[in-house]
């Protein structure tokens, strides 16, 4: 996997996730993929899709990447996570690390700022 090709993966999953189309972010994960957040960890297709399925019937902020770099098959970035409700904004930092397989994300790492577990 080339840098650019990680960086092009990781700016697909942003824009599925912000088109809440369920169907193109789940494809933007490999079958045994795992997912960690300072709450939650889940693993492989099915845990997933509760996942999304979920969020995506709740409030979901918008997303907006910063900073985003890639070395082969790994990339991190910063991204703002913006949530609107009844006219009040929120505005929040994130760091996300993912590792990448076959152009696909096999691992993730993300983390609001303030979270106790970025480790």
């Amino acid at each position: 996997m080339t840098t650019t090709d990680a960086v092009a993966a990781i700016r697909a999953h942003v824009r599925a996730f912000n088109a809440r189309d369920l169907d193109a972010l789940l494809a933007g994960f490999t079958d045994d993929a795992v997912w960690i957040t300072g709450t939650t960890t889940v693993r492989g297709r099915a845990e997933l899709t509760a996942l999304f399925d979920e969020a995506m019937r709740g409030l979901l902020p918008t997303l907006e990447v910063h900073d985003l770099i890639a070395e082969g098959d790994h990339a991190a970035c910063r991204m703002t996570e913006t949530l609107t409700y009844r006219g009040d904004r929120r505005t929040c930092p994130i760091a996300a690390f993912y590792e990448l397989r076959e152009g696909r994300i096999a691992w993730a790492k993300v983390y609001r700022e303030g979270s106790a577990d970025v480790a």
